[in-house]
């Protein structure tokens, strides 16, 4: 089983990335799970987001406590919050910022990857310069990074699931895949 903790802020669609990771899983044959535990219920708040995948029935309902995946969809979150807490050594951390990954302060122990998400948001039409919708643009990058949900199945999840649009969530979500997919090849 893969283990997926998403941090966001409310409003940024930490939720509806995960939802839209579960049902990529979902249309490729895997079971999955997708919930979200919210502290203060306001826009800005920090929130975290919850997907598991499997190629058998999950039975496990509780919190992640110890992912093997974190995606993070605001650097701001990475002073005032343990984003990597529980991370499994090895554990794979996507992270939306223009700045390179090593200069994050990460643990070594982990893969760190960078993706210029709001860049590519606002390029889209998604959001606004001050607010860029991200979540489809990070899951792009992580198709690619973690090779977890193939990237037709998110395309067809994006489509189901984008509360409005779905065309320019697709396009960003695959230059972001594009972009990561280079990134995994350098190294």
């Amino acid at each position: 089983m893969r283990e997926i903790r998403f941090h966001g802020r409310g409003g940024q669609g930490a939720l509806t990335a995960s939802l839209m990771l579960a049902q990529a899983a979902f249309i490729d044959g895997r079971y999955c799970q997708s919930f979200i535990f919210i502290g203060a219920e306001r826009r800005g708040a920090p929130v975290e987001a919850y997907t598991r995948l499997d190629d058998k029935p999950i039975r496990v309902r509780c919190r992640i406590y110890r992912p093997d995946h974190i995606i993070v969809l605001d650097t701001s979150l990475i002073s005032g919050t343990d984003v990597t807490r529980g991370l499994k050594d090895g554990g794979l951390i996507v992270v939306n910022s223009d700045m390179p990954a090593e200069e994050l302060g990460f643990d070594p122990k982990f893969k760190v990857y960078t993706i210029d998400a709001n860049s590519i948001a606002i390029e889209h039409g998604l959001g606004t310069s001050i607010a860029p919708i991200v979540n489809t643009t990070v899951l792009g990058a992580y198709a690619a990074l973690s090779d977890e949900v193939g990237i037709e199945a998110l395309f067809k999840a994006i489509y189901e699931l984008s509360p409005s649009k779905p065309d320019q969530n697709v396009e960003a979500a695959r230059k972001a895949y594009e972009l990561a997919e280079w990134m995994k090849e350098k190294g």
